[in-house]
C-alpha cells in the first residue's frame, strides 16, 4: 500500500509571477560519484539569480558515501543539507519528504545523475517570473533531445506518455507529462495528498494541481555519469497504479 501526503501550510503567498524562496529536492540513491559535481553545478547556476534557495538531498540510505559528501558541503554553506530516509524507497516518495521539510513557497526537483542540467535552473525560474504555476525540463518539446536510447526504450517511453494524454486536462497538457525535472508553486499542490509510491509525481500534479498555466522548456536529455538507473518492473507497475487512480480522479472532475 502506498502512504499519502499532504504539504504543509505557508505563511504568506507570494503575488503571481513573483516566485518568492526555491527548495530543489534531488533523490538520491547510489549517486554519491554523481553528488559533488552536481551541487556545484546547480549552486553555479542558482547564485548569479540572487535567489533565496535551499537544496534538500533526499537519501534513501543509500550508504555508499553520499552523506558524508552532502554533509562536507553543508559545512560551508548552509543551503545544502541531507535527510536520509531508512526502510524506505520511491522517488516520488523522496520527492516529497524533501518538499515537506522546507516552507518554501516554489518546490522543485531533479535527478541526481546529472541528465538533468542544472544550467537550465534559470530558464525553469525565469518561466516562474513569467507567471506560470509548472515549469518542466521538457525531452520532447520542439529543441529538446535525447542521447544514446535505443529503439525500445524510446517506444517505452512513448506509449507511456500516449497513455496520459486522456488524463490531461484541456489547456495545460504537456509533451513530457514523465519528467523528473520541475519547478512548481506550493499554492498549486497545497492540501493535496500526491501518492509517494513510483516515480511520475509530476503526472499527479498535472492531473490534479490548481494550475492555470504550465510551461515546458526543451533540454538536451543527457547521459548518466555514473550509477544504474532505477527504471524496473516495480516502476512499471506502480505506474500502472497511478494511471487507474488519475481515472477515478478525471472520471470526479
Amino acid at each position: 500500500m502506498h502512504e499519502n501526503s499532504g504539504l504543509k501550510e505557508i505563511g504568506s503567498a507570494t503575488q503571481k509571477g513573483t516566485p518568492g524562496n526555491l527548495a530543489l529536492t534531488i533523490p538520491a540513491l547510489h549517486e554519491a560519484a554523481n553528488m559533488r559535481p552536481l551541487l556545484d553545478r546547480i549552486r553555479a547556476s542558482l547564485d548569479p539569480l540572487g535567489i533565496n534557495y535551499e537544496i534538500i538531498v533526499v537519501d534513501d540510505d543509500s550508504r555508499d558515501g553520499t552523506d558524508t559528501i552532502v554533509e562536507d558541503i553543508a559545512k560551508t554553506d548552509s543551503r545544502v543539507r541531507i535527510l536520509t530516509r531508512v526502510g524506505r524507497r520511491g522517488l516520488a516518495g523522496a520527492v516529497l519528504h524533501g518538499w515537506q521539510n522546507s516552507d518554501a513557497d516554489v518546490l522543485g526537483v531533479m535527478d541526481a545523475d546529472l541528465q538533468h542540467p542544472p544550467e537550465l535552473l534559470p530558464r525553469l525560474w525565469q518561466a516562474l517570473n513569467d507567471g506560470a504555476d509548472l515549469v518542466l525540463g521538457s525531452r520532447y518539446a520542439p529543441q529538446g533531445t535525447l542521447h544514446d536510447w535505443n529503439r525500445f526504450r524510446h517506444l517505452i517511453s512513448q506509449v507511456s506518455i500516449l497513455m496520459t494524454l486522456p488524463l490531461q486536462r484541456p489547456g495545460i497538457r504537456v509533451k513530457d507529462p514523465m519528467s523528473g525535472f520541475f519547478f512548481v508553486r506550493r499554492k498549486a499542490i497545497e492540501g493535496l495528498s500526491l501518492q509517494t509510491g513510483g516515480f511520475k509525481i509530476l503526472l499527479e500534479i498535472l492531473v490534479r494541481g490548481n494550475l492555470h498555466k504550465v510551461t515546458e522548456i526543451p533540454f538536451d536529455f543527457g547521459n548518466r555519469l555514473a550509477g544504474d538507473s532505477k527504471a524496473n518492473i516495480k516502476v512499471a507497475v506502480d505506474y500502472l497504479a497511478l494511471l487507474g487512480k488519475l481515472w477515478k480522479v478525471r472520471r470526479k472532475q
